[in-house]
């Protein structure tokens, strides 16, 4: 055994853990789709063997995934230790769909994976590759906790398990030899020495800020307005919702995928970005969605969080969280879709002037000083003010291939915080965007009607932007109308003006299946 070793988590990643309870689950899942090529066999199974290789092979270059939690006596903070105990074959299940299975029984058992939470005794991540997948294919679902990673080092992640090309090489797997993990008296020195050690570091940090801060009360004064703007949200939480509330343990999933060129030529129409789309998509979906659902969306102060990468180019291809995030009111009461672009787009252009973002990484750069017991109270500061995460990452913009096998699409589902019922999460990926969707099993018991309205929301805004869209032969059949809430007195007037919409094209541009 090589000598001890290990590593404090920082305070975003500790973050991560304090939010989890039985019912709030912080790992991300993704759902890939392959081709089954050479990882056929004969039987029309997968070659679960070639792929635990496979897996076995790159672990190495990963060392997080052989590691564990072990946490400090009296500080009671996290470190990571290489796990002395590590399995492969644990972490790496094989499932089978009843054959011919279809999207909707996938999307089905991946939200039996998802709800379930994974084991802190044991590295923290999971991946289950599901064969009986129709037309020659399968897929696999990874979990891995929050903890360890955000978005953009998960894209790192995949490069590493993935190949742009077709041709692949098993690499046989080096000797592990894991660190011996330390004792709890060498955890409590650390912990004695890491506090004493705070001012030393505090003024290493100034020094540094001093050093390469161009105008210092400038960058003082745009941080301290980031966190002011953060905390007034705080003071005033958005409106509680019919998707806002106590979550319970179970799940559904959803996904659809929308070509990537419609959402940069809708961009490009109206001078905004495809984030920027995105975010009237989902505004026009909720609207639609909390009038289904008998509430009207004028009175509704909906936000969502909006991660923002902050990762410099010395993080790239690092584990762990550097990310911050916007809040961002959407204009659900805005009947218009050009309007809401517009809106939206003005909103984010002053967001990033205003360098909100700052106010989070700030707030977590102090946590980082802050006793353990602080982190439970700024996890629910950071949890109250939003309605749902959206969240929108870059991907690989080439296919990718897995032993061969090309993966066709792959939808990232997002974890859903202690009050928030539904979260999406998108990913580009070879021209296209994958679009994942993870709802409270009660508290929105018809997903795939807020599918279908985001679905139509997109048509919405390329008819407003002029932008004519290339209908693929898939159509989704359309959503039942909406049943309109009930007005009294002065909200009569305001509800006639609601119940304007424009009409509806009957297809929409994207490929999707939706679970029942």
């Amino acid at each position: 055994m090589a000598k001890h070793d290990y590593e404090r988590l920082s305070a975003q990643d500790f973050s991560l853990l304090v939010f989890e309870k039985p019912n709030v689950h912080m790992h991300v899942t993704s759902t890939q789709i392959f081709e089954a090529g050479p990882l056929r066999k004969p039987d029309g199974g997968i070659n679960i063997e070639m792929f635990r290789r496979a897996i076995d092979g790159v672990l190495h270059l990963i060392p997080r995934y052989r590691q564990r939690l072990m946490w400090t006596p009296i500080e009671n903070r996290p470190v990571w230790v290489d796990d002395s105990h590590f399995h492969l074959n644990y972490h790496i299940r094989h499932t089978a769909l009843p054959r011919p299975g279809g999207d909707t029984e996938l999307k089905q058992l991946v939200a039996r994976v998802k709800e379930q939470q994974l084991d802190r005794a044991r590295p923290l991540w999971e991946m289950w590759v599901v064969e009986g997948l129709q037309g020659d294919r399968f897929a696999t679902v990874s979990k891995v906790h929050h903890c360890m990673l955000d978005g953009i080092s998960g894209v790192d992640l995949a490069h590493v398990l993935f190949s742009p090309k077709p041709d692949y090489e098993i690499q046989e797997a080096p000797r592990y030899v894991p660190h011996q993990a330390p004792s709890q008296l060498e955890l409590l020195s650390d912990a004695v020495m890491h506090r004493l050690s705070l001012p030393f570091q505090l003024a290493r940090g100034v020094t540094h800020f001093r050093r390469h801060a161009a105008d210092q009360m400038h960058d003082l004064r745009i941080r301290a307005q980031a966190i002011r703007e953060l905390l007034g949200y705080v003071i005033e939480p958005g409106s509680q919702t019919p998707i806002n509330g106590a979550i319970g343990m179970h799940r559904r999933v959803d996904w659809m995928t929308t070509p990537l060129a419609h959402l940069e030529a809708i961009g490009h129409a109206m001078d905004c970005t495809v984030n920027d789309v995105v975010l009237a998509s989902v505004a026009g979906a909720v609207r639609e969605y909390l009038i289904s659902r008998r509430v009207h969306p004028g009175e509704i102060d909906f936000r969502v969080s909006a991660p923002v990468n902050v990762r410099g180019k010395e993080d790239r291809g690092k584990l762990g969280n550097r990310v911050s995030s916007w809040i961002i009111p959407l204009p659900i009461a805005e009947a218009n879709a050009r309007k809401r672009l517009e809106a939206l787009h003005k909103f984010t252009s002053e967001l990033k002037a205003s360098k909100q973002a700052l106010g989070v990484e700030t707030m977590m750069a102090i946590a980082e000083w802050a006793p353990a017991s602080w982190m439970a109270v700024g996890a629910r500061v950071i949890n109250g003010p939003i309605n749902m995460i959206v969240t929108n990452v870059p991907g690989p913009r080439k296919p990718l291939y897995l032993l061969g096998a090309r993966l066709l699409q792959l939808y990232p589902l997002v974890p859903l915080l202690e009050n928030t019922g539904l979260g999406i999460a998108l990913i580009t990926y070879a021209g296209q965007i994958c679009w994942g969707f993870n709802a409270d099993y009660e508290m929105v018991p018809d997903l795939p009607n807020f599918v279908r309205m985001l679905a139509t929301s997109i048509n919405e805004l390329a008819a407003a932007a002029g932008v004519e869209l290339e209908h693929r032969p898939i159509e989704i059949a359309a959503a039942k109308p909406a049943p309109r809430p009930v007005a009294t007195g002065r909200r009569q007037g305001k509800l006639r003006r609601e119940r304007a919409l424009p009409a509806k094209p009957s297809a929409v541009p994207v490929e999707q299946a939706t679970a029942s």
